[in-house]
């Protein structure tokens, strides 16, 4: 038993796993939270964009001897606020338009990278850095999941009722835009949070995978969220654990979990159809 107890915790003995364990969990909690509005309103390529299309603000705000994260936040809002208005000003549908911003975006980024020349090492952005945060970093996830948890906890009913009907939220005096935008910056801001410790591809997944999870496994939108955000700490600390054994890198061991919980999850859901379906019929038959 004591040898199993030494096997188990050993991960958690080490400082740079702890900081590892404490950083995925900060920027799951917010990113979790988002998820489900993210999957209600269909807006998974929009995370995938704005995550995407950052970069040449990273790079910019390098350049111009700025805090990466002010570039980083900027080229988000950038990013959603163009696609808003051509979606509005054009015939082009909405994820055409995002796959045009973000591949542009994240291209002009690339190329800007290759032309500096500088020691400043910029991939973890793209790859993420778990294993070698900084306090700065934790400081940072924990101040942008504060004001993103305060503000989809604020205003989670409104923000449903414009992820289900916007028409109905205008027409029962909620700002449509405001809530539209407001939800677009937190994204951004969650997005600019995570990606410096976590990289891209764990981003993408914070805000698509816990959501779509607890979609499929729950009927009401307060155990979607309770369950999206066990979901996400869960793989998170599952995922970080897992990569100290098998010698991986975090982010990619997390994101990993999370879509074998995807498959698990979506196989009980047919499952639990398809036994509700004969329940159905039988009692059917039984009339």
């Amino acid at each position: 038993m004591t040898d199993w107890f030494e096997i188990l915790s050993m991960p958690f003995l080490f400082p740079f796993m702890q900081t590892a364990f404490l950083i995925s969990v900060l920027v799951a909690i917010p990113m979790a939270l988002l998820s489900c509005y993210v999957v209600l309103k269909g807006w998974s390529l929009m995370g995938d964009a704005i995550s995407h299309a950052v970069f040449p603000g990273v790079v910019l705000a390098y350049l111009l001897n700025l805090p990466f994260i002010v570039g980083a936040f900027f080229a988000g809002m950038f990013c959603a606020l163009s696609t808003g208005w051509l979606k509005e000003n054009s015939r082009v549908k909405e994820d055409t338009i995002l796959g045009i911003v973000f591949s542009g975006m994240f291209a002009f980024g690339i190329v800007l990278y290759l032309k500096i020349e500088t020691d400043v090492h910029l991939d973890h952005i793209l790859y993420g850095n778990m294993l070698g945060v900084s306090a700065q970093d934790l400081w940072t996830a924990t101040l942008i999941g504060l004001v993103v948890c305060g503000f989809v906890l604020l205003k989670r009913m409104d923000l449903l009722a414009h992820a289900f009907d916007p028409q109905h939220a205008m027409a029962i005096g909620l700002s449509v835009r405001l809530l539209h935008y407001g939800l677009l910056s937190m994204i951004s801001l969650a997005v600019v949070g995570a990606l410096t410790a976590v990289g891209l591809i764990l981003t993408i997944a914070y805000l698509i995978a816990p959501g779509a999870i607890a979609y499929l496994l729950t009927r009401t939108f307060t155990g979607m969220m309770i369950m999206s955000l066990v979901i996400g700490v869960g793989s998170s600390i599952i995922g970080v654990f897992l990569s100290f054994y098998i010698d991986s890198a975090p982010a990619p061991t997390i994101v990993l979990v999370m879509s074998t919980l995807f498959i698990v999850a979506f196989v009980f859901s047919l499952w639990q159809t398809a036994r509700m379906s004969r329940r159905s019929l039988a009692r059917d038959l039984g009339h």
